[in-house]
């Protein structure tokens, strides 16, 4: 076959004529115009020539014997498939019917007989042009096409990257429901769960602004963080400050993350929540009482480190009691006549929750209800926590992943924080680390967490702050606890918290000590030992949790200053991770 002639050069132009007169002098007349001609006597033999030499326009007579032009020209047509070859009907005909079928069966013009040199030279350069732009579009749609293939498959790249890091956690646990349908692979919604060493869990939801990859920019940083931080025993306020710092560094202008942040207890059935400009989030009883938790901070990445707030509201709960969460795109959601979902079609739907329906489902089937066909025109994500017993999650700190580093077998270490520092860092994340570095205490980094963490909470709390567990027993009581905490703290100048740590490796695995020192006033030591009495500052769950998870427990003289020693044995604790 031959190959088509240079588009900048003369063209290919294919005539079929039965008529000999008529084809020759049609055939003199192109040819002085530059072009190369191929003549055909017949439809059949049109078709023939087109398929031997790929002409670029064809000129083709109605009415010729074995195969009419008609015909000739849709057989063309599907020849030529998506490339463009104008057919110009050469005919006498006058008929308008007759002229109709000829553009039906595939003809783009006529040329009238007798013919006419300069109608003829104009209708074929017109049809070039026509020809060339037709090219010129089908191959930048081709480049589009291949363009938008590449992009989509770096997305899908993407997108399994993050969702390696972005499901780490524990979003499938038992007391977790979520629905999410991105408005594309990568999405500015982001939903990400993630277990407390010490029990209990961390629960963000983020809506970036835009939709697709540019919305999603930064949640590859947030989901690091996130899962990072919080495996590592970082409490919610210092996650959300790494999160808001790293965001206003990376993101252009314009950009930010809406978003709310769940700590949840399931031991003492409180959570914290933060809420940075998503919708109101509702905790719903399970007596039926229902409470909004509306935003009241700016969304992350807007503010400057030194002026981001990460205060969050405390929240006692009972087991049974749900939270919602949902990102704006569901309040968006419209009917087949353009209406919003809104606000308050989602309190309506919680408010008349079926005794046999959850939460989770009753909204999202509400949601489905009011869109019906309709195409969403947001990213929509819808998240339920239930709070349960701390028993049916007991294996969730097991997910997290150890370092894959090997400490030392003997170490010795000493902590101190004092002053401002009480009030403005933690120091748990650290000193779980440190004990981290030790492959038989990775296995139990839950239990050395707790330890840690009552320590400290005992000490600060009731050694340094004087304050009274009791409080805690009502919500009010609960609410006040807190914000006294807040204000004492602001003047806790001259008091100090010190950690001593010591470790050695035994023929059985290995023992750690723990000392807590606190400058506080101290209290009767004896009264650890009479029976349904508890001194204030170890009251409730604090000294409860330190006997279940030490192998000894002890307070000097002052009761100022407590030990504990933990044994791990090898084989005999879960490995975590």
């Amino acid at each position: 076959m031959d190959e088509p002639l240079s588009e900048s050069g003369p063209l290919r132009v294919l005539i079929a004529d039965d008529s000999d007169s008529d084809r020759l002098i049609l055939k003199t007349m192109v040819a002085r115009q530059g072009h190369e001609v191929i003549v055909a006597a017949d439809g059949f033999e049109a078709v023939a020539q087109y398929r031997r030499y790929l002409p670029e326009i064809v000129l083709l007579d109605v009415l010729m014997p074995r195969l009419d032009g008609m015909e000739a020209a849709r057989q063309i047509k599907a020849l030529a498939g998506e490339v463009l070859v104008p057919i110009i009907f050469l005919t006498s005909l006058s008929d308008a019917d007759a002229l109709a079928r000829c553009l039906e069966a595939g003809g783009d013009d006529f040329l009238p007989k007798p013919y006419n040199r300069i109608v003829i030279e104009a209708k074929i350069n017109a049809f070039n042009r026509m020809r060339l732009l037709q090219r010129t579009l089908s191959h930048q749609r081709d480049l589009i096409h291949a363009r938008n293939e590449n992009l989509l498959s770096e997305q899908q790249v993407a997108r399994r990257v993050f969702d390696n890091i972005a499901h780490t956690g524990c979003l499938d646990a038992p007391n977790i429901h979520y629905h999410a349908s991105p408005l594309s692979i990568f999405n500015g919604d982001v939903l990400f769960a993630c277990p407390r060493p010490s029990g209990g869990m961390h629960l963000l939801t983020g809506d970036f602004t835009g939709h697709g990859l540019p919305a999603a920019i930064g949640a590859m940083p947030v989901a690091e963080i996130f899962y990072g931080m919080t495996s590592k025993g970082f409490g919610c306020g210092d996650v959300l400050r790494e999160i808001n710092q790293k965001l206003k560094r990376i993101l252009p202008a314009g950009m930010f993350c809406c978003a709310a942040f769940v700590e949840a207890d399931f031991h003492l059935n409180e959570i914290r929540v933060w809420n940075g400009g998503l919708p109101d989030a509702y905790l719903l009883a399970r007596g039926g009482t229902i409470q909004s938790l509306p935003s009241t901070h700016l969304p992350l990445g807007v503010l400057e480190p030194d002026r981001f707030s990460a205060d969050v509201e405390y929240l006692r709960t009972e087991p049974g009691d749900s939270l919602l969460i949902v990102t704006d795109g569901i309040l968006e959601a419209e009917n087949e006549v353009g209406e919003m979902y809104g606000e308050a079609r989602l309190r309506a739907s919680l408010a008349t929750v079926p005794r046999d329906c959850s939460v989770f489902d009753a909204v999202l089937a509400g949601i489905r209800e009011f869109t019906g066909a309709t195409s969403v025109q947001d990213d929509l994500t819808v998240v339920t926590m239930e709070m349960v017993d701390e028993q049916a999650l007991a294996e969730l700190p097991h997910r997290i992943s150890p370092s894959a580093l090997q400490g030392p077998a003997t170490w010795h270490c000493s902590y101190s924080v004092s002053g401002n520092s009480l009030a403005q860092f933690n120091p748990l994340p650290l000193l779980l680390h440190i004990c981290m570095e030790v492959p038989g205490l990775r296995r139990c980094s839950g239990e050395i967490y707790t330890l840690l963490s009552e320590l400290y909470s005992n000490a600060l709390e009731h050694g340094i702050l004087e304050l009274p567990s009791h409080w805690k027993n009502s919500p009010e009581g609960f609410g006040h606890y807190y914000a006294e905490r807040e204000r004492r703290l602001s003047s806790v100048d001259g008091q100090g918290i010190c950690f001593t740590l010591d470790y050695h490796t035994t023929a059985e695995g290995g023992c750690l000590s723990i000392v807590c020192e606190d400058t506080g006033k101290g209290f009767d030591v004896s009264a650890l030992t009479e029976p349904q009495v508890s001194p204030a500052r170890y009251a409730g769950r604090g000294l409860e949790l330190l006997r279940q998870f030490s192998d000894s427990l002890t307070f000097d003289e002052s009761g100022s200053r407590v030990e504990v020693l933990y044994y791990w044995h090898i084989n005999e604790r879960p490995l975590q991770g």
